[in-house]
């Protein structure tokens, strides 16, 4: 799989543009990995995202569900929190597989609790 990690840094007044310069280098990748400090704006970025690519959901953070699906005109959109994921195993009973390769968007807050799923991903900080 193709990666690669890019750092885009921004303020709040420039997520329209952020969000659709990432939608614009990603091209066809669909798996993207956040990171950032608690409270850095990870999910007001990806309800940014989420929303120009056309889903009418409303974005929430996936602290405690783990996992939020949502709808675009595409398809489907995924949102994992991996910060609460405690083990590899927990990740697969959560439906980790079928995630990654639906051919759908996912995109993960916190990847580095668990490294070892999410190493080949188009990484955006």
């Amino acid at each position: 799989m193709n990666t690669k990690s890019k750092t885009i840094p921004y303020s709040l007044s420039e997520i329209k543009s952020v969000a659709q310069e990432i939608i614009d280098q990603a091209q066809n990748q669909k798996i993207w990995l956040f990171t950032g400090e608690l409270g850095a704006g990870k999910t007001t970025l990806i309800k940014e995202l989420a929303h120009q690519l056309g889903s009418r959901d409303t974005i929430s953070s996936p602290t405690y569900t783990l996992v939020n699906q949502y709808l675009y005109p595409k398809g489907n959109i995924y949102h994992m929190d991996a910060y609460r994921i405690q083990s590899e195993q927990e990740a697969y009973d959560i439906g980790i597989e079928e995630i990654l390769y639906s051919g759908d968007y996912v995109w993960i807050e916190w990847p580095k609790k668990n490294r070892n799923l999410f190493t080949c991903s188009l990484r955006f900080y």
